[in-house]
């Protein structure tokens, strides 16, 4: 039987190594005082000239699962056991972050999500909204989402809100697919071509001003990101369970549909390491990749 881990009462990360660089510019420097005491110091994100920096988000079981990927069961809610420091870091690299950028599967397999700061830890609204508005940033990040085919229902909630941003970036197949929806005013279809690649989506984000990017997932779109040498940090909360798999019971690991060999497999390095409770918040720097 699985044990849900008990949300604390108060959010306060432990910090167990860092390892600061300097940067030109960066984002999450000086946190307001109660988002810098529950995250247990700032987050100083460096910030790319160029293209925008791209982060990621993910949350995973000890032997790499990322999701038990069942009707019931398909997010990662039930990785990290609902534990509520994993959603307030959640929150606040939202609050941090221009654009949320998730794939199509994300959005089909999480039919009543929202990809805003709140919508993930309530608590932290207020804090999230005064920490936005000091960065000079929009209330809300943008929701984008890729997709080949245009198979996205724009009405879905984390879509239809008028108060978030979206945009859709596909081929243009996909575009005439999407349109014959009905199409809000708050939504920015794009076609970059005949295909989607990591590359048109990064650039085209980056035509909008955006300098710092985080996705959360899929699998598949992470691997096809990482495969670009698109991106630049890697957080990674480890949840204290193990779900295995199996031939009759796949699951989600946190890269998928993507495989290197040993010459060209991307190394990370460690920058930050923090705790609460049995988890683990780990923060991963990737190396100068292919995307420039």
């Amino acid at each position: 039987m699985l044990t849900i881990p008990r949300p604390s009462p108060t959010v306060r990360l432990e910090p167990l190594f860092s390892r600061p660089e300097p940067a030109a510019r960066a984002r999450g420097t000086d946190l307001p005082g109660g988002l810098e005491s529950a995250y247990g110091g700032d987050l100083s994100i460096p910030l790319r000239a160029g293209r925008p920096t791209l982060v990621t988000n993910f949350v995973s079981t000890l032997d790499g699962v990322i999701s038990y990927n069942t009707p019931e069961a398909g997010g990662g809610g039930e990785i990290s056991g609902y534990f509520e420091p994993d959603r307030f870091v959640m929150g606040l690299l939202r609050a941090l972050a221009d654009v949320v950028l998730v794939g199509a599967g994300t959005i089909r397999a999480d039919p009543t999500g929202a990809w805003t700061p709140s919508s993930i830890y309530a608590d932290g609204a207020a804090e999230f909204a005064a920490l936005r508005g000091r960065l000079g940033l929009a209330p809300n990040p943008t929701t984008a989402t890729v997709t080949g085919s245009g198979a996205v229902d724009l009405r879905h909630p984390g879509l239809a809100d008028p108060a978030v941003r979206v945009v859709v970036i596909t081929t243009a197949a996909g575009e005439a697919a999407l349109r014959r929806q009905a199409v809000p005013d708050h939504v920015d279809i794009r076609s970059i071509g005949d295909r989607v690649t990591s590359e048109g989506v990064i650039r085209s984000l980056g035509t909008d001003g955006a300098e710092l990017v985080l996705c959360e997932g899929g699998p598949h779109l992470l691997g096809q990101l990482l495969e670009a040498g698109a991106v630049d940090e890697m957080f990674l909360t480890v949840a204290p369970q193990l779900a295995g798999r199996s031939s009759s019971t796949p699951r989600l690991s946190l890269v998928e549909g993507t495989a290197f060999t040993v010459a060209d497999a991307p190394w990370a390095r460690l920058v930050d390491l923090r705790r609460a409770g049995d988890h683990l918040f780990a923060r991963y720097r990737l190396a100068e990749g292919k995307l420039s």
